[in-house]
């Protein structure tokens, strides 16, 4: 019987996720993967991101995709570029929403040796499958994977050569995680940024019962994440950052298609507008409410 529920509860967050965003078919739709910057390579689909940062003593992976279908188009991208899944070293994970954790028990599955971080906020809703606070998005879990490191802020994650900084930037969820990192380019070092989503999508800002600082929380996230040195912002869906306009300029041979020390500043003032917005509007739907 235990086994049934299990089986079942996957099969509710295979179907379930997928159905509350079916407009997103670019989610699971092949792209060539590509080297960006450094040791830095794109292996997601068209429209959602993961990234290979490797190194001489193994590779971290960033975001997951939606689903195993996500996952098992991300392991062929590695291995398209020449990489092996079983190098892969840890798993890595900007936020706990489907979108980019769907993909992470696959990927633990289909590699057992690899370890999974992600920030202690975040740690329960991966572990159990689903978002954690008040959001009118309706039913969107996910496949549940074992957490096996978790991170507060300004963790650092080492391998090899290759270092990463995590700074939680909490709001979208409450352990919502941007990566830094920094690369060599042709004998120049550039600074890089993978952003947690700073979106409302769905959050209730107005009397979240289950996430009483998101306002406060969103509010410390656009300063902390502005205040970032940024020359590469690489985000984890690809309208955000214009990934294929800069992906076809890459391939034509411009080697700075991803450079630029401004985007990032741009992305975070595009999206405090967007939650200034949002959180009057929210207000003026409940007078009543203060927080």
């Amino acid at each position: 019987m235990k086994r049934t529920l299990i089986a079942l509860a996957f099969a509710v967050a295979a179907v379930a996720a997928p159905a509350a965003h079916a407009d997103n078919s670019n989610w699971t739709k092949p792209i060539r993967p590509y080297r960006v910057v450094g040791n830095i390579y794109y292996v997601g689909s068209e429209g959602l991101s993961a990234w290979l940062i490797t190194s001489s003593q193994g590779h971290v992976l960033l975001d997951s995709g939606p689903s195993a279908e996500g996952a098992k188009l991300i392991e062929r991208n590695i291995a398209t570029l020449g990489f092996q899944l079983a190098d892969v070293k840890i798993l890595i994970n900007t936020h706990a929403h489907f979108d980019h954790a769907g993909g992470l028990a696959q990927l633990k599955a289909d590699i057992p040796t690899a370890k999974v971080w992600a920030s202690r906020a975040d740690e329960p809703a991966l572990e159990k499958g689903q978002h954690f606070g008040d959001n009118d998005n309706g039913l969107t879990p996910f496949p549940a994977v074992k957490v096996d490191k978790g991170f507060g802020d300004g963790a650092k994650l080492k391998l090899g050569e290759t270092a990463l900084i995590a700074h939680l930037t909490p709001g979208h969820t409450i352990g919502c995680t941007t990566w830094t990192t920094q690369v060599t380019e042709k004998g120049r070092p550039l600074n890089v940024t993978f952003p947690c989503s700073l979106s409302v999508a769905g959050n209730q800002l107005i009397g979240n019962k289950t996430y009483r600082d998101i306002v406060a929380d969103y509010r410390a996230s656009f300063a902390a994440m502005r205040a970032i040195p940024t020359d590469v912002m690489l985000p984890s869906h690809e309208e955000q950052g214009d990934l294929l306009a800069k992906r076809q300029k890459l391939l034509r041979g411009d080697p700075n298609a991803f450079v630029d020390p401004t985007e990032l500043s741009r992305f975070v003032d595009a999206y405090e507008g967007q939650f200034n917005q949002e959180l009057a509007r929210q207000q003026a739907a409940a007078p009543g409410v203060k927080r």
